[in-house]
């Protein structure tokens, strides 16, 4: 199947420049001129790749990013702006981006983002497919050497402390009647540190766990800041649990609890 990418720009001249573009390279592609009408789009079809202007009227390019990525976390997004600042490019970059291209664009810089970010988009879901195909193959091996075996899709509920409880499936976190839903990306950042709990995560790693790609050494703190700050305000809900995701200064974080008997 054709990937298919959905270009989002308030100018007409800039839509239909990148949709020759990707047209003429064998993409499908469709046109959103706002924020408000991309979201539309998204939560009515599935989009290998966004092209995303920063700057328009209304709804900005970061705050469709946000949404985006809660709506469809495997897309891969790909801003655009004729006005590039660092502190804009580590922004998009904080919110999970996969590329930061400035206007004007050429066809070349166009095409060689989409591939990268397609090229992310397939690794990440033959690893996922090779994963699936161990655990099923390790559970074939121990049903034939009779040894009782339940995959953890079928334990996806974590007993933290204090009753508190996480349900990776239905990415919720619940004591008694108190549930707090998290997205879907807060929920894999909980899911890897509960998985490492008591070891020094470097950001890097954290990042790519997560979000799906590398990043530098220094953009990495800036894209899990406000991920582990979103984190930490709705453990904070149970009394305490905010302190269990502890910065380490320079390095990364730590998830630090004591485990339920």
């Amino acid at each position: 199947m054709r990937a298919k990418i959905l270009v989002v720009d308030d100018e007409p001249a800039v839509r239909e420049s990148l949709r020759e573009i990707l047209i003429l390279d064998g993409y499908d592609v469709e046109l959103a001129d706002s924020g408000e009408s991309a979201l539309n789009a998204v939560r009515s079809a599935e989009y290998d790749i966004l092209l995303l202007d920063i700057r328009m009227p209304g709804m900005s390019g970061i705050d469709v990013l946000r949404q985006v990525n809660q709506l469809s976390p495997e897309t891969k997004v790909i801003m655009l702006t004729a006005h590039g600042t660092v502190e804009t490019a580590i922004e998009a970059l904080r919110h999970g981006a996969h590329d930061y291209i400035l206007k004007p664009v050429t066809a070349q810089n166009i095409l060689s983002s989409v591939a990268r970010g397609l090229a992310y988009r397939v690794e990440k879901q033959q690893k996922k497919l090779l994963l699936e195909q161990l655990e099923s193959s390790l559970k074939r091996l121990k049903d034939a050497e009779g040894i009782n075996y339940v995959s953890d899709a079928a334990q996806p509920s974590i007993e933290l402390e204090d009753g508190i409880v996480f349900d990776a499936l239905r990415r919720d976190i619940w004591r008694g009647n108190q549930h707090i839903n998290l997205t879907p990306t807060e929920n894999k950042l909980l899911m890897f540190l509960v998985e490492n709990r008591g070891r020094v995560i470097t950001h890097r790693e954290l990042v790519y766990s997560v979000q799906g790609y590398d990043v530098s050494e220094w953009e990495a703190p800036e894209v899990l800041r406000p991920l582990i700050s979103r984190l930490r305000r709705k453990l904070g809900n149970f009394t305490g649990a905010e302190k269990w995701v502890i910065n380490i200064r320079g390095t990364g974080y730590l998830f630090d609890f004591t485990p339920a008997a």
